[in-house]
């Protein structure tokens, strides 16, 4: 499981009236029980210093109980165990998984449910971020971060982030864990990859804050991920702890840009341990060095700091689930997400914030944060959705309209020996993965399929993640016709090829990306992408267009 008020950033100023805000903060119960009929209406946006904050007030009167609560982001079950926890542990978000999201409607009268039991408006967050990793079954499917890299258009990241963040803010999840800000420059990356934008830093920076920027014009808090960088890494996180033997200058070069840039609600942290930028051993989430050295005095950032999962093993190997959880706010996170037993942890971080271990001005300035994010994004003025509503303003014409379009923006060539594209006019062979789906789309793109290798013009392999060697043993099989590998996952399946006359990446397998791999195959459309991460021999920036 993957997770993570201005910019990597800069605040921006709480939008909030003058006179609403100033009683607020010297009002009686309904500013200490945070009712929503006592929120700050917001009118107008302004700067900071133009009006009072409302924040600190509003957190001096909750009770050392209701700010611990703050810090958590549990999963959640059904509506009635949910507002149980909620009213118990007084939780400032919860994030929701598959088993909550059967439907639209089901999903809206779940999130309307949580709302109500919670004094406090709530974060409901999700990881959709889209390609591989998705969550939510009802949404319009889009490919994934290279793609969008490989497309180089801003636009299109903006565009895609807006629609997802629109058929997630019309359930009632308000937070996304998304866009990953990591910069993928090693292939054996087992856990990153795809979901990255590319392997260059200025490429990742830009379309990490247009995607940022779409998922905030929808209303929804975006995360950036995974802070101080998982993009260099052969171990997964979430089985292991990571080594990344980056220099200062080199994290400063290499993984910064795109945090430092984004204009993000929130940064995750990551279960890595960067010796060079902190030489405990402790992993970033548990290291004072990484959150608030680097991340808040360095960068600048002002917004919330959201652990990885607590579940993962990158973040329980050096100490034990009641010790995790006081770290991670020592060191600078403000929020814990998914902690292994909600009761041990929440126990946990309330006798450290009693006993003084964690202080009360680190709390505070924990919850004021949380409690910006969710004024920011507008929960103070209300968080009720639509059920009736929610099915229709999901997975719409018009967003499959920009799926597939922005899934043909991504589509690279990289070779194309002898002119072997596009496929007009010649007899194909396909296999490989998703062959059928692939053979259909080229049919319905006009272009002719053979089920023998030995009728056709053109042999077509594609591939999903099958690695390079292998993909490189199934073209040598295919030699007696000119072979064209597609790559619909990772493009380093590419890397081997060498008799192939023809590579191109998809960089994802959806529905929108094989019809438009048919697309630029066929003629249809002309291919425009340009490499995001080096395959094949051949470096960022590398395209072929017809």
């Amino acid at each position: 499981m993957e997770r993570a008020v201005a910019g990597v950033g800069r605040p921006v100023g709480i939008l909030v009236a003058v006179a609403v805000a100033a009683s607020l903060a010297g009002c009686g119960d309904n500013a200490r029980t945070g009712r929503r009929d006592a929120a700050p209406v917001q009118k107008s946006l302004g700067t900071a210093s133009a009006r009072p904050d409302w924040v600190p007030g509003y957190v001096a009167k909750l009770s050392t109980e209701e700010k611990v609560g703050q810090l958590f982001v549990p999963t959640v079950g059904s509506a009635s165990a949910g507002t149980a926890m909620i009213r118990k542990y007084h939780v400032g978000g919860v994030i929701y998984f598959p088993e909550n999201l059967r439907t639209p409607r089901s999903t809206a009268q779940l999130s309307n449910a949580l709302q109500k039991a919670s004094k406090i408006p709530m974060l409901i967050g999700v990881d959709e971020e889209q390609g591989i990793v998705s969550r939510t079954p009802f949404v319009t499917r889009f490919p994934g971060n290279m793609t969008l890299g490989a497309s180089g258009r801003v636009e299109d990241a903006r565009a895609a982030a807006q629609a997802t963040g629109a058929e997630l803010r019309a359930v009632g999840i308000n937070q996304n864990y998304a866009p990953d800000a990591d910069v993928n420059v090693n292939p054996a990356n087992p856990v990153i990859g795809i979901r990255s934008f590319g392997a260059d830093p200025a490429l990742v920076a830009k379309m990490t804050r247009a995607a940022v920027t779409g998922y905030q014009q929808a209303g929804v808090a975006a995360t950036a991920k995974h802070f101080p960088g998982h993009g260099d890494t052969a171990t997964d996180s979430h089985t292991g702890l990571p080594v990344i033997k980056h220099s200062p200058a080199t994290w400063e070069r290499l993984d910064a840009p795109p945090f430092e840039s984004a204009g993000a609600d929130a940064v995750m942290s990551a279960h890595i341990v960067v010796p060079k930028l902190d030489g405990s051993g402790d992993p970033a989430t548990l290291s004072k060095n990484v959150l608030t050295g680097l991340l808040r005095n360095k960068l600048g950032f002002q917004g919330v700091i959201v652990t990885d999962s607590l579940q993962m093993e990158g973040v329980r190997e050096k100490y034990s689930d009641r010790v995790v959880p006081v770290r991670a706010i020592n060191a600078g996170a403000d929020q814990l997400l998914m902690p292994p037993s909600l009761p041990v942890a929440y126990q946990a971080v309330l006798k450290a914030a009693k006993s003084g271990r964690i202080s009360q001005a680190r709390l505070n300035d924990a919850v004021a944060r949380i409690l910006r994010l969710k004024e920011h994004r507008g929960l103070f003025r209300g968080t009720n959705v639509d059920p009736a509503k929610a099915g229709s303003q999901v997975d719409t014409a018009q967003h499959h309209a920009l799926a597939r379009s922005v899934a043909e923006h991504g589509v690279t060539v990289i070779r194309n020996v002898g002119n072997v594209l596009p496929l007009k006019n010649r007899k194909v062979y396909v296999t490989g993965a998703k062959s059928s789906q692939v053979g259909a789309a080229l049919r319905a793109a006009g272009v002719k399929t053979t089920g023998s290798l030995g009728q056709a013009d053109v042999a077509l392999l594609t591939t999903l993640n099958s690695g390079a060697s292998a993909t490189a043993a199934q073209t040598r099989k295919l030699a007696s016709k000119p072979t064209v590998v597609a790559a619909l996952g990772a493009p380093y399946d590419l890397d081997k090829a060498d008799s192939a006359k023809a590579l191109v990446a998809t960089y994802s397998s959806t529905a929108p990306a094989i019809a438009a791999l048919a697309r630029i195959l066929s003629g249809q459309a002309k291919p425009s992408a340009k490499l995001p991460v080096p395959v094949a021999g051949q470096r960022i920036g590398t395209g072929l267009t017809y």
